[in-house]
């Protein structure tokens, strides 16, 4: 058989997410907000929070990928590189990836964070695939997890509807047959930064009293100019590499969207031309769990793909960041 260039094929996939189980009825008595006005709004009915001291995101993060090294049957010491995607650190530094590293024994291998809102694990895969592809790495770890709660205003009903704690890691290796990340689309735009964001505890406006007291360490969002930009962006993108690699709709096994909103995931089917049997949901189960909702889908959908199978990763994201993904299943 022709041997191909180097691809970075996923060879293993694992999930993680808290027990703890955050209802939309729950949510009513906390909020002005009703289970029918939240599912109608975007498809969620309940999702995981991770609850406890000094639970961070490296928490779900260390959960998923030592559930991924027993499945795959790898010694930690043999991964050469960890990436984590994520929008809720541990802290500002070290990066969580060091220390979900650590914590699994991956005592040679680099590591650090990568932060792009909902599309960090699209932009994780990618970065991590460039380094198998090169040959500079033959096993990296793309993690893509979020605690979300953290940093979420309970009394917003806005956004505290939407988002949940999970995450998921996969395993890239190298592989000379046509399997693995083929094509990657990602885009980012600065001038969507007022309309989804954290006010304060950067350094532009550092922890204070005042930051505290006015409630700007939690989610802000514009709902309405994030969801339509979001319609758009997500769609195209998809349309854009299934054009770029001459795939038509049949030709795609799954849609693995970002799990934002289940409106902005049926529009991205439709312009496809995706039937919704052909799409990853899990929205109603989790939320928006931010970098962890594509690799948490492939978790859950892993026993129904098939090697060879095409796959369309779709994601959006505060920044704006958006991108698909390309990615032919390699078992």
């Amino acid at each position: 058989m022709k041997k191909h260039a180097i691809n970075a094929a996923i060879t293993g996939i694992h999930a993680w997410v808290p027990e703890h189980v955050l209802t939309n009825a729950a949510l009513s008595t906390m909020v002005d907000t009703s289970d029918e006005w939240i599912t109608a709004r975007t498809g969620i009915k309940e999702r995981r929070i991770l609850k406890g001291d000094d639970q961070g995101t490296s928490v779900i993060g260390i959960a998923a990928v030592n559930g991924l090294l027993a499945k795959t049957g790898t010694d930690p010491k043999d991964i050469d590189l960890l990436v984590c995607a994520t929008t809720t650190p541990d802290m500002p530094f070290p990066a969580t990836a060091n220390i979900i590293a650590h914590a699994v024994g991956a005592d040679n291998a680099f590591s650090f964070d990568l932060q792009a809102g909902c599309s960090g694990f699209l932009y994780g895969l990618s970065t991590g695939a460039q380094f198998i592809e090169t040959g500079r790495c033959r096993k990296v770890v793309v993690v893509g997890a979020d605690k979300m709660s953290s940093i979420i205003d309970y009394e917003d009903r806005t956004t505290c509807i939407i988002f949940g704690d999970g995450g998921g890691a996969v395993m890239l290796e190298p592989s000379h047959e046509r399997v693995g990340v083929l094509d990657a689309i990602l885009r980012s735009d600065g001038a969507g930064a007022p309309y989804l964001h954290m006010k304060a505890g950067g350094s532009r406006r550092p922890a204070s009293l005042e930051t505290v007291a006015a409630r700007e360490h939690y989610v802000y969002q514009e709902g309405s100019t994030v969801y339509k930009f979001a319609v758009k962006s997500m769609a195209d993108v998809a349309v854009k590499i299934m054009a770029r690699n001459h795939l038509n709709p049949d030709d795609i096994a799954f849609l693995v969207p970002h799990q934002a909103n289940k409106r902005i995931i049926d529009a991205t089917a439709e312009k496809m031309g995706i039937g919704q049997a052909r799409v990853m949901l899990n929205i109603h189960k989790y939320g928006n769990t931010t970098s962890g909702t594509i690799p948490l889908c492939l978790f859950e959908y892993e026993d129904r793909l098939r090697e060879g199978d095409n796959l369309v990763l779709a994601a959006f994201g505060a920044g704006f960041t958006w991108g698909a993904v390309y990615l032919k299943w390699a078992y």
